[in-house]
């Protein structure tokens, strides 16, 4: 998929501020389908899903989070950034769990918004090798539906990124993968950002697939370098 081709759904009710954004993403050479409504732009999505959503959080009829998880109950894989004004963090938080792979502030900065496309379309190619079913030691993982199970423990829920990481390091398990490949592959973001964004999310990854995180056996540190995984 060059992301020149690529089709970008944008759920906006605000006829000015939609009509900007679909111009913006036209002039970059985007196929751009806007819907005012959720329940429409679940339907045409559960039909044919398009490559990214630009979704509002604030919307007409069923909300922003109600759309966010049909879609990806239907396709996990397609990248949805939500927008909102609002200033509730739970709104965030709650998004995130429902596997929104990233957020932009209204009203819109409409370089930051194409940056943000831009990277999730390229995280998108990143992680096109990744198997949906994977089991390791005492672990099956579905990420897919971003499930992991340990032994006999409760499923854990798995975050976007999360599964990102996890999937990409199984994909290329076997050999070093870097911090700076991670950012760029899972992330989406040229690699020049603190590290230690890959290493919280290595952490709060190894507490769900690990028997003993501090001492672990499949997400492995290559110090000076970045992290191995091996089955």
């Amino acid at each position: 998929m060059g992301t020149e081709a690529a089709h970008v759904f944008v759920v906006e009710d605000e006829d000015t501020i939609a009509l900007g954004v679909v111009k913006a993403l036209q002039h970059q050479g985007y196929q751009v389908t806007r819907f005012d409504r959720g329940e429409t732009a679940v339907a045409a999505f559960q039909q044919t899903p398009p490559d990214l959503v630009l979704l509002d959080i604030m919307l007409p009829g069923i909300s922003g989070l109600e759309v966010l998880r049909r879609m990806k109950a239907a396709n996990w894989e397609v990248p949805i950034i939500m927008a909102t004004a609002k200033g509730d963090p739970m709104d965030r938080v709650e998004g995130l769990e429902l596997g929104a792979d990233d957020y932009v502030p209204k009203p819109y900065d409409l370089q930051e918004l194409l940056a943000r496309v831009r990277a999730r379309l390229r995280a998108l190619e990143g992680l096109k090798d990744v198997p949906d079913n994977f089991t390791f030691g005492d672990v099956r993982v579905d990420l897919r539906r971003r499930i992991l199970v340990r032994g006999s423990d409760p499923e854990y829920r798995l975050t976007t990124h999360e599964a990102g990481v996890l999937g990409y390091l199984i994909a290329h398990r076997g050999r070093d993968v870097t911090r700076e490949e991670l950012l760029e592959k899972v992330w989406g973001y040229a690699p020049t950002m603190q590290t230690r964004t890959v290493d919280n999310q290595i952490l709060k990854l190894r507490k769900k697939v690990e028997d003993e995180p501090a001492d672990p056996r499949h997400i492995l540190t290559i110090h000076g370098k970045g992290y191995r995984f091996e089955e």
